[in-house]
């Protein structure tokens, strides 16, 4: 198919979440025309997930804390993130923090921020805790972009990016149901994380994993992408809502059966008490076992998972950070904490994507990018209230390189409309639900070496036998290009974490349980012609050294 540009811009960002709309702000402000394209609605994606009460936002106490907060990070991240974007990110951190209040965000403060359920996850000490208030984030930043100039496209999914002479200059994109190509001087991905490959996930359905697997084809590496968090959420009665982690000190968890999954445990309450410090599961503390006895649970009977009840403590003296999330609860789900809820664990965020430096960049002209599709500031593990210092953090930083990419490097002329491989896959939607059961069978909590080798084999066989045939429906061959991308995203995925012979904060196999000194290396992957390669990053250095 051959399509003609409909729009040009100097910048091109894409993904409306917190990262998306702090690049466009960002060129915006530097001079630059900007268009904001999303496939979902303005202000989407996990950044406005609706099963949540709210983001927590951390930095650095002071200045002085920033150096505790870098080795902090370094050490959660077990070995995995990269230094240098620690050290940036902690430092943008606090800037940031202002900037969004200097224009008029309000941000929600701890009442008594020294309880201990504001440490954050994961961390060690308290930090300086902001709450950002939905409402207010989408006041503000709508009359921002509005007096910026930025163009918005909301129902604008990304297909594919356009290369002009070794550098990105555009998109093509499916707008309503119209195939288009928009033309720019430097695109950014703000496209989120890739928790649309799982059956059972706590994201939006635009939440799909198609940036990332689009840097790849644009020459990008990615990094880390073996790390994921899953988290606890609610089966019944709210299904997908985000179950609060500081309330595990107060339940007991029953099973199917009708048994309390921790009742042969000893030290159940000291299980519990450590749970009740981190939402996403981690293999490196004891806490491990609660959540490996509620996968259990739950694998025993799908529909029904874990059912939670909460004894008398937390009514005698609830803490504030818990009376939030209850209040929320009430006025969103007309639920208290005398109606039992049945959990389960979900796939929730990546900890790993498009790898990119200090400044957003991917190492390809014109490429950028953001948020949650990318990785290496984080590694195996990632401390509560970062996610969203990260989009405030490297967004600013993304939008603002690609603005002084496009002052040095003019848009490029278009010559000619885009060749667009334009088919459809007749059963893409069957396709797809079947690659959310392999990786949630093979790619959750639990893994094993053999899981993932044939969940590959699955993840081949769906990609080989796709069916192409000609269409002009643009809505089928957007969907049809998405799958295509989110398979050979997931057989990526699967490759990582199949490679990576330990557990390791995020990533646990059960047949390799312990976490191995010797592999303290992060795993890149990379496309070679059509085919992604996993391997670990030394030996990627040693073959480019080799090469040169």
């Amino acid at each position: 198919m051959r399509l003609k540009y409909s729009r040009h811009c100097d910048v091109l960002v894409v993904g409306s979440g917190i990262a998306g709309i702090m690049a466009a702000l960002a060129a915006a402000v530097a001079g630059r025309s900007v268009i904001l394209a999303s496939s979902g609605p303005v202000f989407s994606g996990s950044s406005f997930y609706p099963g949540t009460w709210g983001l927590g936002l951390i930095g650095p106490e002071n200045e002085a804390d920033q150096e505790d907060l870098v080795q902090s990070i370094l050490e959660v991240g077990c070995g995995m993130a990269d230094e240098a974007m620690v050290r940036a990110f902690v430092e943008g951190i606090a800037p940031a923090i202002e900037g969004v209040k200097a224009m008029g965000v309000q941000l929600k403060a701890a009442a008594d921020q020294n309880q201990k359920d504001f440490i954050p996850c994961f961390d060690r000490k308290h930090r300086s805790w902001n709450g950002l208030l939905f409402d207010s984030m989408r006041q503000v930043f709508s009359r921002k972009m509005e007096e910026s100039g930025v163009d918005q496209l909301p129902g604008c999914e990304l297909l594919q990016l356009i290369k002009t002479d070794g550098r990105v200059s555009g998109a093509v994109v499916c707008c309503g149901k119209e195939l288009t190509a928009i033309r720019c001087g430097a695109l950014v991905l703000a496209t989120g994380g890739y928790g649309g490959l799982f059956r059972d996930r706590l994201t939006t359905d635009d939440v799909a994993g198609a940036g990332q697997w689009l840097a790849l084809e644009a020459g990008a590496e990615l990094v880390n992408l073996e790390f994921m968090q899953m988290m606890p959420g609610y089966l019944k009665p709210c299904r997908k809502t985000i179950f609060n982690e500081k309330t595990f000190r107060y339940t007991r968890l029953t099973g199917p059966d009708g048994r309390g999954i921790l009742e042969n445990e000893p030290d159940r309450q000291a299980l519990l008490e450590c749970r009740s410090t981190h939402g996403p599961f981690t293999s490196r503390l004891i806490s491990r076992r609660v959540d490996l006895a509620m996968v259990k649970a739950a694998q025993a009977a799908p529909e029904q998972g874990v059912t939670v009840t909460y004894g008398p403590e937390i009514r005698e003296n609830t803490p504030e950070f818990v009376r939030t999330y209850f209040d929320w609860l009430w006025e969103k789900k007309h639920l208290t904490m005398d109606d039992p809820v049945q959990i389960a664990p979900f796939a929730h965020a990546a900890n790993g994507g498009v790898r990119i430096d200090p400044n957003g960049f991917t190492g390809v002209p014109g490429l950028f990018a953001c948020g949650e599709v990318t990785g290496g500031m984080h590694g195996a593990d990632r401390i509560g209230g970062l996610s969203t210092a990260n989009g405030l953090v490297f967004g600013r930083k993304a939008g603002e390189s690609a603005a002084a990419f496009v002052a040095a490097q003019p848009v490029p002329r278009a010559d000619g409309p885009v060749e667009f491989d334009a088919r459809i896959i007749p059963d893409q939607a069957q396709r797809r639900r079947r690659m959310q059961d392999v990786m949630s069978e093979c790619g959750m909590v639990v893994r094993t070496g053999e899981a993932l080798r044939q969940g590959m084999e699955r993840l081949a066989q769906l990609a080989d036998g796709c069916a192409f045939i000609e269409g002009e429906d643009a809505t089928q061959i957007a969907a049809s290009r998405r799958l295509w991308v989110q398979l050979h995203l997931a057989q990526a995925i699967l490759s990582a974490q199949c490679m990576r012979t330990e557990s390791r904060g995020s990533h646990y196999r059960a047949d390799y349980p312990e976490r191995n000194p010797a592999m303290e290396r992060r795993i890149l992957v990379r496309l070679e012609g059509s085919t992604a390669r996993a391997a670990f990053e030394q030996n990627l250095a040693e073959e480019r050294s080799e090469k040169q």
